[in-house]
């Protein structure tokens, strides 16, 4: 018995980082053509799996095997987001404790979504790893929900694994398409169904194309520890606030902002009003640079991203902005329909010139499918 599961990456459109920083507010997010890949498949034990791809074939970095009777399993630096879904999937369902222990899994994945480009990459292993399990142990759908798993994600990053990351890249890959997603009442981040799920509503494009490009600089930082910086202090700004009144603090300010333009850029993009809509992401940046600054990030939100930022917008773009945590990871940019090229073009002389030898330019496409999972039988 066989599982494949394949789900997109995401980029963060507008109101970021208020998913991770504030967690109480909204993002327009996407799933878009770059995917992470699982197999599950039968095994006497539990056994992991880390694939990279190498020409055309996948070749083993990481395997580990464990019996099933000392979950919760030891985290070590390797295979740690596979192992911490297994963990949280125990603790929350009983089915699974009592299944697991009478059969165990291999499971395999792989992806072909940079490392740490901004593009949720660490969520995906995670919620492959939840739907994996979901599938090949034909767990009750009602109780093991997409709700529930992207909210298991959630946990098992910031609980089992302490990464500070959006709800945005639990959601998104898993649900698909183009979105806004209301994150009202997750502020604190309380354990599962002590607080409301994400409000997930799909959006409609005014035409049959997005048109956005991005590139990842390739410059690496790890979003938890950007956000991990951020979102502590933000949290102590919220607080002396709640207690004492007054004008709202910086922090409280960019945030609010980054929300502003997440519900006012759902009316422009409703509108097809582009023009709009890629000032509303400019506004974005500008906020998220500010308040990156303002937390001891002495390049704001890099120098690499601003570059690439201020020659998109020279060279014709609408808007642009980091989908990531920023310092490192990616950024985009929205074109009028047809002149995606030039940035492009734009980019790579940038980039070239910066010395950003492992920038990589790509074209974003909508992935409205979200997960899938092809089980026994089936054909692909």
């Amino acid at each position: 018995m066989r599982y494949l599961l394949e789900i997109p990456a995401r980029i963060n459109v507008l109101g970021n980082p208020s998913d991770a920083t504030e967690g109480d507010f909204a993002t327009i997010s996407a799933a878009v053509n770059l995917y992470a890949k699982a197999e599950v498949s039968e095994s006497e034990e539990l056994l992991l799996e880390q694939k990279i791809r190498r020409g055309g074939e996948l070749a083993t970095t990481a395997q580990e095997t464990y019996p099933s009777e000392v979950i919760p399993l030891p985290y070590n630096g390797t295979l740690d987001l596979i192992k911490g879904g297994i963990n949280r999937l125990f603790q929350y369902s009983g089915e699974f404790r009592e299944k697991v222990a009478t059969r165990g899994a291999h499971i395999a994945t792989w992806t072909e979504v940079p490392r740490q480009s901004g593009l949720g990459g660490s969520s995906l292993f995670v919620l492959l790893t939840l739907a994996g399990l979901r599938a090949f142990y034909q767990l009750d759908p009602q109780q093991h929900n997409d709700y529930v798993l992207a909210e298991l994600t959630q946990r098992v990053e910031a609980k089992e694994l302490g990464i500070t990351c959006g709800y945005a890249d639990r959601y998104a890959p898993l649900f698909g398409g183009l979105a806004y997603i209301d994150y009202r009442g997750k502020l604190d981040q309380k354990k599962l169904h002590e607080e409301p799920y994400a409000t997930y509503e799909r959006l409609t494009l005014p035409g049959d194309e997005f048109p956005l490009v991005a590139i990842s600089s390739g410059v690496r930082r790890d979003s938890g520890d950007v956000h991990g910086k951020m979102r502590p202090i933000y949290l102590q700004e919220h607080r002396q606030w709640i207690v004492q009144g007054g004008e709202a603090p910086p922090m409280i300010r960019w945030m609010q902002t980054a929300w502003e333009t997440a519900w006012k850029g759902k009316i422009a993009l409703l509108a097809g009003d582009w023009k709009t809509f890629g000032e509303l992401m400019n506004a974005n940046h500008r906020a998220v640079d500010e308040m990156m600054a303002y937390c001891g990030f002495s390049e704001g939100a890099g120098g690499a991203n601003n570059l690439l930022i201020r020659a998109a917008l020279e060279n014709g773009a609408l808007g642009a902005k980091l989908t990531g945590a920023g310092g490192g990871g990616s950024v985009f940019a929205l074109t009028y329909p047809g002149e995606k090229e030039r940035v492009i073009q734009t980019w790579q002389g940038a980039a070239e010139k910066a010395g950003l030898t492992r920038a990589e330019i790509y074209r974003p496409r909508l992935d409205f499918r979200g997960l899938r999972v092809q089980g026994p039988g089936e054909e692909s």
